[in-house]
């Protein structure tokens, strides 16, 4: 008989308060940065407030991942290795690095996942990391569900993958043009995102190839309708970018996927859900109506459709209509939306600019803005601050709760409560007194469960409760708080002490590496991480973007987004188009980057001039 498989949804964390939400609103783990080493490097939380979390997490059987994922410079790696120490102390359930030198370090027994910066689209580099020992490795947006299929066949360790967010336009996260261009190294966590930038795209005679303005900005990730196949696929984790992202947005997509999988997860034998608790929300779930640069599949059913967010690389959030007429300070729109004071509404003016307005009031259909601007009748309106729905996100009530049974008994000297969890957790609590019977003949107990029903702003709710005694007795309601006040603190110490975390040291392997020699791509910047590929047979390695002390050569990204394919030019797609004459360029300021296409591998390469 096949073991019950446990699916995780992973949300972000920007801080310890955020990931409570995650908690609360249906995640059943958060991961979060540390001040230092992770690569959002302004969501930095302190170690104490990274155990706060963690309590909190623990509780619901939910686990808490510390991003640790930067490469590291010689002089760091005392202070991370003490990072992680302190974190495992604190009671962190994995440590998510990019970074082989900490696999050298002399570290607790604290699992480690492998991130998407380790290089995880190559199938030789997936294999690899799995025979390291790594329990669990991250996955590459890029790949697609055939992909995701044959390395489950090819490999033994836990698989995660994004499914919701912002998705980096180089592969796996692999990106070297914020360090070229501002020297913001996002293998650093100081990304300046410059693939969000906009670009001239020309040919080799200068000719201007398309009037896009932003030819590397991508669409955001939503693979809600592919869940159930990326399960079946053998997939663990379900994992939600964003630990830059606030509250709202939280709990508003991590609230979705709960719904979409819970959907998906009942009734089945074979797999549940890896957390504890059920999530009673308060608020229907819109992932249309929070931050989005419109959605993509991306590739997971491979080059189907274009991917880019071309002409903006701002949030555009949900379509409302489109405008039907304009008057001297409003306009009306054909809509089935409803659209509400305060809103944020943007359209492209015939320039094909993005233009935000505000709505002042709506009156008989017709819409007043702050102010009218370039609108025009037939413009296309978006809405991307919905304040009717962040209103109700940031008022939501939506709770968490452990089921629990409750059995009130009568003992030789007084009362006894027990209460029972949905894991089978107990937590006893008994009084001494005097038991005073009831002489109406009459046995109604609705008061004392009404009572002890109170459990207020706890983790449990309560499913069923249990009466069992001889006669009718009255107990004040004093004496019936301190029995359910005593064995609620008492369940809480029973779950947090018997939570079993994994542990898992990684023992030193010597298995070959697929290649001899390694490039700067392979990010290795300290003393550490050579040794650990050398360890592995590489003969020659090549020092880090970072830390190399000669000029690299090579290409500062590889991309799966195809410009020729978003601009109609693929020659696979479009065999009669040649219009334009290679290679071509992308330029801004005075920045100018060469581009190369691997058409074979399907991908596009950056290089800088």
């Amino acid at each position: 008989m096949n073991p019950i498989r446990k699916i995780e949804l992973l949300a972000p964390a920007k801080n310890p308060e955020t990931g409570i939400a995650a908690i609360n609103y249906g995640a059943d783990a958060v991961y979060i940065g540390c001040e230092k080493f992770s690569a959002r490097s302004e969501a930095g939380n302190s170690i104490e407030g990274i155990r706060k979390l963690i309590k909190y997490a623990h509780l619901f059987r939910a686990k808490v991942y510390a991003a640790v994922n930067t490469i590291l410079y010689n002089n760091e790696l005392d202070e991370a290795r003490r990072l992680i120490t302190e974190l495992y102390d604190a009671g962190i359930d994995a440590v998510i690095i990019q970074d082989m030198g900490i696999l050298e370090m002399d570290i607790p027994p604290v699992p480690l996942h492998a991130s998407t910066q380790c290089d995880n689209f190559n199938m030789e580099r997936i294999k690899f990391m799995d025979r390291t020992g790594f329990p669990r490795i991250i996955l590459a947006r890029e790949l697609s569900l055939e992909q995701i299929n044959k390395i489950r066949q090819l490999t033994s360790c836990e698989l995660e993958v994004f499914i919701h967010g912002a998705l980096c336009v180089s592969l796996s996260g692999r990106c070297y043009m914020s360090a070229a261009m501002g020297g913001r190294s996002a293998n650093r966590g100081e990304c300046a995102q410059p693939c969000r930038k906009s670009y001239t795209l020309t040919d080799a005679k200068g000719k201007v190839i398309s009037g896009i303005k932003y030819p590397l900005s991508l669409r955001d990730l939503n693979l809600t309708e592919y869940l159930n196949e990326l399960i079946e696929a053998g997939v663990n984790s379900l994992k939600i970018e964003g630990r830059l992202k606030d509250m709202n947005y939280v709990k508003n997509i991590v609230s979705h996927y709960r719904k979409r999988l819970d959907h998906i997860l009942e009734g089945r034998n074979d797999m549940v859900k890896s957390s504890a608790g059920k999530t009673f929300h308060d608020f229907e779930p819109d992932p249309d109506r929070t931050f989005n640069r419109g959605y993509t599949p991306y590739f997971i059913n491979g080059r189907k459709a274009k991917i880019g967010s071309h002409h903006t690389p701002k949030s555009l959030g949900k379509i409302c209509g489109t405008v039907t007429e304009t008057g001297t300070n409003w306009f009306r729109l054909q809509t089935a939306e409803t659209i509400n004071n305060g809103d944020g509404l943007v359209f492209f003016d015939k320039k094909r600019t993005l233009t935000g307005i505000k709505v002042n009031s709506v009156d008989n259909s017709r819409i007043y803005p702050r102010e009218l601007k370039q609108i025009y009748k037939g413009a296309v309106i978006y809405r991307n601050h919905d304040f009717e729905f962040e209103k109700a996100l940031s008022r939501s009530r939506t709770v968490r709760k452990i089921n629990v049974k409750m059995v009130l008994a009568e003992t030789e000297t007084g009362f006894n409560l027990t209460i029972t969890d949905e894991d089978g957790f107990e937590a006893p609590s008994a009084v001494k007194t005097q038991k005073d019977t009831i002489h109406s003949g009459q046995t109604d107990n609705s008061l004392i469960k009404k009572q002890l029903l109170r459990l207020g702003n706890t983790v449990f709710s309560v499913s069923e409760i249990q009466i069992q005694f001889t006669d009718s007795y009255f107990i004040p309601s004093s004496i019936l708080n301190d029995l359910r006040r005593q064995a609620v603190e008492l369940l809480i110490e029973e779950r947090l002490k018997n939570y079993k975390r994994s542990e898992l040291s990684l023992k030193k392997t010597d298995h070959q590496y697929f290649h001899r020699y390694i490039d700067y791509r392979n990010n290795v910047s300290n003393i550490l991480a050579e040794q650990f590929y050398r360890r592995h047979g590489v003969e020659l390695i090549e020092k880090s973007f970072e830390t190399s002390d000669k000029e690299i050569h090579g290409p500062l990204m590889t991309t799966k987004l195809c410009v020729k394919f978003e601009n109609d030019l693929c020659p696979l797609h479009n065999k009669k188009n040649t219009e334009f004459t290679e290679p071509f360029y992308l330029s801004a300021d005075k920045s100018v980057f060469k581009l190369e296409f691997d058409c074979k591998e399907c991908l596009m390469l950056i290089e800088k001039l």
